[in-house]
């Protein structure tokens, strides 16, 4: 490991029913409905995410931003890289993703590493499901990370009881689960032991188990409904997830 770190590499490759129109706005000016809100300066040498720099910008097909150097990245990190390219299926129908992940990590690799690899598949997923349910559609991001007793190793499992999420229910279940302001009616469209995908009429749930890796439990609500206020979702799970752990 040299004084920037040890670099790192997470290569995804996936095809979905979305046009490469649709999924270039998503991974551009829509990232509030799968990921968190994000801008990129729509040219080369233009701000990308975390303070970077976009290194290339071909619309509808290639988008790459790289930041460098400490202070803009998490804690842990020197370098970052997203590189994705998008071609065209069935006429242009459909879509091939490639997506590339790379940087350099100056500490706790093995973690962090473990980490971001688990984390790239529960985002890719959710990005799959922003196409396929909510396609185009702007949604009311809200974040929340519970408190420092979320960070125990059974914390996760104490999230899934309390939304009474059966232990056996799989992917693909209809669920009735408890959520701040009453019963959900939800799809479980993701599921493993450190995250938590419910879909529903209007919005994607998404419960993340950071705890398994040094973290505290979070919720992230991506809301399309017509009269979706993301202040209140936040203040709702902030409310519940401290409820919780107490």
């Amino acid at each position: 490991m040299s004084g920037d770190g040890k670099e790192f590499e997470i290569v995804r490759e996936f095809e979905v029913d979305a046009a490469p129109g649709e999924v270039w706005d998503a991974l551009t000016i829509g990232t509030g409905g799968w990921l968190w809100p994000l801008e990129y300066e729509p040219r080369v040498g233009g701000a990308a995410p975390f303070g970077g720099t976009v290194t290339r910008w071909e619309p509808p097909h290639r988008l790459t931003g790289r930041t460098d150097g400490p202070g803009r990245l998490p804690p842990g990190q020197s370098r970052n890289e997203l590189d994705q390219t998008i071609e065209p299926r069935d006429g242009g129908r459909r879509s091939w993703v490639r997506y590339a992940h790379r940087g350099a990590f100056t500490a706790d690799w093995d973690t962090l590493y473990d980490a971001a690899s688990r984390h790239t598949d529960f985002y890719l997923h959710t990005l799959r499901q922003y196409l396929t349910y909510f396609p185009g559609r702007l949604a009311a991001f809200a974040s929340v990370h519970g408190p420092a007793a979320s960070t125990t190793p059974d914390a996760f499992e104490a999230l899934g009881r309390e939304l009474c999420l059966p232990a056996d229910a799989a992917e693909g279940a209809r669920l009735r689960v408890d959520a701040p302001g009453g019963p959900l009616d939800a799809i479980l469209d993701f599921r493993t032991r450190c995250f938590i995908g419910l879909r529903t009429e209007d919005a994607l749930y998404r419960f993340f188990g950071r705890n398994h890796f040094g973290g505290p439990v979070g919720v992230s609500v991506h809301d399309f409904g017509p009269h979706a206020d993301a202040k209140h979702n936040e203040l709702a799970w902030r409310d519940w997830l401290f409820a919780l752990y107490g």
